[in-house]
């Protein structure tokens, strides 16, 4: 109200000068994309045609928040006075919090330590309470000291974006609240995911297994095949083999929780692994652990990994018979819609234009999802949640023929990289989940579901406003709207159940750094070009200076 009173007053009275051409320019609105009040930005566009012998002045109308003041008068490309008409009222309070330290990356699993301070601005130093939240979750919450540093340390749980906010309890009679809040994004990266793959025999498969996990940088792979299991002694000394002792003392009880995956590879009860082995499998993946079982022949028969206390993890039970015949695999309805299968190269054609494979393992699926499938709608791959960990059962060995390009191949590589990671929990793997993805001005709202329909997503801006999105199916298991960004910071969207953040420019807008209203930003560079600065507000509306 006082901006708009000042330019009106303004206006009218030098609409009174002869031969006066008055330019108004606006600048500092949030565009999305300009971060801070840059107001000699704009003037200079504004006079870009103007002889600079021609500019009798130039007159601010601001809250003195400028960001973009020049160094040098020298710098304004013009000899004429600059004077500034500071809006507000010189006794404002605010409190906001300030970032001393932010880390951008964290390894997953470790801690990252943040230290910032909390300041008021007229106003005497007191205590105030702050809350932490990662991701939109309260991780802390206690009382600090006005004007004192603080750390607190914040746990990394997962690679990609962590959004921390740390937020201060209101100031009563401040300006606003936008800048009670400062937001940190720490990258969470992944230290070298650590992956046991255990062949029961060797076969054709087996190097597929291995070629893809020694590729993956991030993978530290141990690799056993057994290739002598007990039923094969012949008596030859210990001594005289070039074999070592499969340690299973040392991978299943004492080390077993240093890995991210364990996979079996067409793995059969050999007397290699004692049974209590298994039970502590079966408790590694109920606590946040994974095993895919890549299955042949080994799971139809007597000897199956099945009939061990594994039984109860695993989403398939054997029927004892494999089905023998060329046959195409292809994605289940649900399969179309899940991250590890949707969009699959070949699979969008009928058949799907990749090999065909020649065996398949009978299974009655009991748990879990089938995302593809063989002949007679056959269960292929199953993917199963169990506790807080994960379980994959692959039904065929042929997944080798694919790798070495028979009938041309298939998406292997895609499909196994995407199925390992989604087993180790990768974010953007995940089945249900809530995205905000911002490009240039746009931002876009993503829902991932299986699922036939999704609810509305309410979307509240920096400041705090809110709109209700609805959003439309843009392919198999993902729906998106997309919308105008049109203010700066910390975005969040909720669907009552999932919640996202995404910022948009940076994630603590200059705009809102301070915003008391001051005149001493502007004060030096406006005595140095012969102008002044001075309060506009009155007892009864704004007070201009004669002109």
């Amino acid at each position: 109200q006082q901006t708009e009173a000042a330019r009106a007053a303004l206006a009218e009275r030098l609409g009174h000068i002869p031969g006066l051409e008055v330019r108004f320019v606006e600048a500092g609105q949030a565009d999305g994309e300009t971060d801070g009040t840059r107001l000699f930005t704009a003037l200079s566009s504004a006079l870009s045609d103007v002889p600079q012998e021609r500019v009798a002045g130039a007159i601010l109308i601001t809250d003195g928040r400028v960001h973009d003041v020049p160094g040098e008068v020298a710098a304004l490309g013009f000899t004429a006075p600059v004077h500034g008409l500071i809006t507000g009222h010189k006794d404002e309070r605010d409190r906001r919090v300030v970032l001393v330290t932010a880390p951008r990356f964290g390894i997953v699993g470790q801690t990252q330590t943040i230290t910032f301070r909390v300041e008021d601005q007229g106003a005497p130093a007191g205590p105030a309470q702050v809350a932490v939240r990662r991701d939109g979750e309260l991780i802390e919450s206690r009382n600090v000291r006005v004007g004192a540093a603080v750390n607190i340390n914040v746990p990394i749980p997962h690679a990609g974006p962590n959004i921390v906010e740390i937020e201060a309890s209101p100031l009563e009679g401040e300006i606003t609240a936008v800048n009670n809040r400062a937001v940190v994004s720490i990258d969470g990266v992944r230290d070298k995911l650590r992956v046991l793959l255990v062949s029961g025999e060797p076969h054709a498969g087996e190097r597929t297994w291995r070629n893809l996990l020694k590729s993956d940088a991030s993978i530290d792979l141990v690799h056993f095949t057994i290739l002598r299991p007990p039923e094969k002694q012949d008596g030859t000394p210990i001594n005289e083999l070039s074999l070592i002792a499969f340690p299973t003392r040392e991978l299943f009880q004492q080390k077993i929780n240093e890995f991210q995956l364990i996979i079996f590879d067409r793995y059969a009860r050999q007397g290699v692994l004692p049974v209590i082995y298994f039970d502590n499998i079966a408790r590694y993946v109920r606590q946040g652990g994974a095993v895919l079982v890549a299955a042949g022949p080994d799971y139809a028969s007597p000897t199956s990994i099945w009939r061990t206390p594994l039984d109860v993890i695993l989403p398939a039970e054997p029927s004892g018979r494999t089905s023998d015949g060329a046959f195409h695999a292809r994605l289940t309805e649900l399969g179309k819609r899940h991250p590890v299968t949707r969009g699959l190269e070949g699979a969008e054609q009928d058949p799907p234009h990749w090999s065909r494979w020649f065996r398949l393992v009978d299974s009655r699926a009991s748990k879990g999802t089938t995302v593809m499938q063989g002949p007679e709608n056959k269960p292929l791959l199953l993917l199963s949640r169990e506790g807080e960990g994960r379980v994959a059962l692959l039904l065929s060995d042929h997944i080798w023929l694919w790798a070495r390009g028979y009938e041309g191949g298939g998406p292997h590589l895609d499909l196994l990289r995407r199925l390992s990671h989604w087993l180790m929990k990768q974010p953007d793997l995940e089945e249900e989940a809530l995205r905000l993805l911002v490009r240039g001005r746009d931002l876009t709202v993503q829902r991932q579901t299986m699922s036939d329909s999704v609810s509305d997503v309410t979307l509240t801006t920096p400041s705090g406003k809110t709109r209700t999105v609805t959003l439309s199916p843009a392919e198999p298991g993902v729906w998106r709207s997309t919308i105008e960004a049109n203010e700066l910071g910390l975005w969040r969207a909720s669907d009552g159940t999932l919640t996202a953040l995404a910022n948009v420019g940076p994630a603590n807008p200059r705009e809102f750094t301070e915003v008391t209203s001051t005149t001493d930003v502007l004060a030096p560079l406006a005595n140095a070009t012969g102008g002044g600065v001075v309060r506009v507000e009155a007892a009864s509306g704004v007070h201009l200076p004669r002109v």
